[in-house]
């Protein structure tokens, strides 16, 4: 799912219309490489933010969400991919709307 992300800021980067969410999508990617010991925090999204995350689900965000939701379901098959399960349904929930979103580590 990483490629994924990858994938998705290589295709927002080569736009110039999708140069906003790159950031996201680069930092995203990281965090799904590396789940544990950050939490993401949802800040203050204005008007701008709620239109750049419509356009994000629209190109990229729907499909990524498909992709962590199928790789869930398929980790909590077993016992030892449950925390692995429960990462990708957070990473599902932040692929509809990246934009207005921050990693935190945890203290």
């Amino acid at each position: 799912m990483a490629l994924g992300w990858l994938i998705a800021a290589f295709l927002m980067a080569i736009t110039i219309v999708g140069l906003p969410w790159t950031p996201a999508a680069l930092r995203i990617a990281g965090y799904t490489l590396l789940p544990f010991g950050q939490t993401v925090e949802v800040r203050g999204a204005g008007p701008v933010s709620f239109i750049g995350n419509v356009i994000w689900f629209v190109l990229a965000g729907w499909w990524l969400a498909l992709g962590h939701l199928i790789i869930a379901v398929l980790l909590g098959i077993t016992i030892i991919g449950l925390p692995f399960a429960w990462a990708h349904l957070k990473l599902a929930r932040i692929s509809l709307a990246p934009v207005g979103t921050v990693l935190v580590p945890n203290a």
